[in-house]
């Protein structure tokens, strides 16, 4: 009888977290979700591990700029008077909606995604190959979603949902972009992900600021049989992450490297929305001893 009363308590859980929970209180929701996503208990009062004081930072480090940094459009003007423009993607467009969006003006090849969340990201390789009806709804879905409940990710939660277009690139593979993740904590780079294989088979390796590759894996796994050349721009790269980073507990941020030039992808405040699942619980209590909470 037990076993059952605890299955049908997680049963509850999963769906009270599948739709969103709006109307209970962030830090009780959050408890809830780390049940189920994590299978075991959230400690607030004292976390220890990476994704324990991922949740601890959504809950009690918000300070008004973080949503202007997790706005895909408003970065921009953070990311130029920090770095310089010249680190930017080149912009095509932004609009309110999505019948704002005039499909024919936009070149042959380019990229479409939402200021306000994560993940909807339309490429377009080839003009005749695009599915425009599909990318609109998809948009239009996007665009009345806040992307804030789900995981109570907090920057999100007020950003103004646009759609921006960006130029189409691609890195020396001519095939796609790999990012280069870095982790910063109080400010000073630790660790490089590079994400590779994205849309085809997602990997995922990790290497120190010197670049020694890294044993461990973080949601997806590595492939030590692929070795990531360093980016001869990997110390320009690094200053520029601690350059966006400075003030924060804790910061991701993103970067491609093109012919030698570096440009700026994102900023992310909860790597996997703090539900990542590392290959090791030492490597997860490792990075989480990295973070200084600040004082709430």
């Amino acid at each position: 009888m037990r076993e059952e009363n605890l299955s049908l308590k997680r049963k509850i859980l999963r769906k009270i977290c599948a739709l969103g929970g709006k109307g209970i209180p962030d830090k009780l929701y959050l408890k809830m979700l780390y049940q189920v996503r994590m299978g075991e208990k959230l400690n607030l009062k004292n976390p220890r591990s990476f994704d324990e004081k991922m949740q601890w930072l959504k809950l009690y480090d918000r300070r008004p700029e973080y949503t202007m940094m997790a706005d895909k459009y408003e970065v921009r003007k953070y990311v130029q008077d920090k770095l310089g423009e010249r680190y930017l993607i080149p912009l095509l467009g932004v609009w309110d909606r999505v019948e704002d969006v005039d499909f024919s003006m936009l070149p042959e090849q380019y990229v479409l995604k939402c200021t306000h969340d994560s993940g909807s990201v339309l490429i377009c390789k080839a003009r005749n190959a695009f599915d425009i009806e599909a990318a609109k709804q998809k948009l239009e879905k996007t665009l009345k979603t806040n992307y804030f409940y789900p995981s109570r990710e907090w920057p999100y939660k007020n950003i103004r949902p646009r759609i921006i277009a960006e130029k189409y690139m691609t890195d020396e593979s001519q095939v796609e972009l790999k990012d280069y993740k870095i982790y910063t904590f109080s400010g000073e780079p630790y660790l490089v992900q590079v994400d590779f294989g994205r849309f085809v088979e997602h990997k995922r390796n990790l290497y120190t600021t010197d670049w020694q590759y890294i044993d461990e894996e973080i949601e997806y796994p590595k492939d030590p049989s692929v070795w990531i050349e360093r980016p001869e721009c990997l110390e320009e790269m690094l200053e520029c992450s601690s350059k966006l980073a400075k003030g924060t507990a804790s910061l991701r941020t993103d970067f491609y490297s093109i012919n030698n030039r570096i440009y700026f992808g994102e900023i992310t405040f909860y790597q996997e929305a703090g539900f990542a699942h590392f290959s090791s619980a030492e490597y997860a209590r490792k990075l989480g001893d990295m973070i200084v909470l600040p004082e709430e």
